[in-house]
């Protein structure tokens, strides 16, 4: 089974890059997309209907921000929207889908890089999710915590460690929380089959980053360890390009 997840940055301004006629032949799936940006009356939802998937929409209240979805070709058996929480909920940055075997989350975690009163969110995020995800965990061991993170773990991760070592995203309270994250028992599956350095899923539009690959890894294939003799491969597709993210892939066994 090939999963996808992908920040879109508006998705669409990636159909108007040709995000469709990509999805249509990579062919996940399932594919969670971050940063949608639009309610689903606003696209001609069609057009992915007709490749087989469902799709589970959950935009933010503000229009044109944030917003999570889930494509699928597999029928889920149940779904979850938000985490409970009104003032995460709101900006649409949670969604579940349960299929047979494992969960799936698409996930946008807040960014800090507005200012303290953004960054004080997104330590509040953090807290509330990772006890959201242990309760979460008590009743299903096995799960996908797929999404934008918003974070780079580790130097190996950013192209620039000493430079960005006070940059929102790169902080040391945002790298231990995700410490603790895997510590609980989330493996970062793309560092499994990988641990060489410039490997990155997210750059600036600025200063021709993108060319440079002065980049950040901000994007997870995050596995419950229940699952981790069932990933196969996971690789980051930088070469695809309908936003300032490229989209990350994972295989998993049936």
């Amino acid at each position: 089974m090939k999963i996808i997840s992908y920040n879109v940055n508006g998705i669409r301004s990636a159909m108007n890059r040709g995000f469709v006629d990509w999805l249509k032949d990579t062919n996940p799936d399932i594919i969670g997309l971050q940063e949608v940006k639009a309610e689903e009356n606003q696209i001609d939802s069609n057009i992915f209907k007709d490749l087989g998937y469902e799709l589970i929409w959950y935009p933010a209240q503000k229009k044109g921000y944030s917003g999570v979805a889930i494509f699928t070709k597999v029928k889920p058996k149940s779904i979850t929207y938000g985490m409970g929480l009104g003032k995460y909920d709101d900006e649409g940055r949670v969604l579940q889908a349960d299929f047979d075997g494992f969960s799936f989350i698409s996930s946008y975690f807040p960014s800090g890089t507005t200012g303290d009163v953004r960054q004080s969110y997104k330590y509040e995020f953090l807290n509330d999710f990772f006890g959201y995800m242990q309760d979460l965990r008590r009743e299903n061991q096995t799960i996908i915590l797929s999404g934008d993170y918003n974070i780079c773990h580790n130097a190996v991760d950013i192209h620039n460690p000493i430079s960005n070592k006070s940059s929102s995203g790169f902080l040391p309270e945002e790298r231990a929380w995700m410490d603790k994250l895997t510590e609980s028992g989330f493996v970062d599956s793309f560092r499994m089959f990988n641990k060489d350095p410039h490997h990155y899923t997210w750059w600036s539009y600025r200063f021709n980053c993108r060319a440079k690959n002065l980049g950040w890894r901000i994007d997870y294939h995050m596995a419950t360890k229940e699952l981790q003799t069932k990933l196969i491969s996971s690789v980051i597709l930088p070469n695809v390009i309908h936003s300032d993210h490229c989209p990350i892939q994972l295989e998993i066994q049936n």
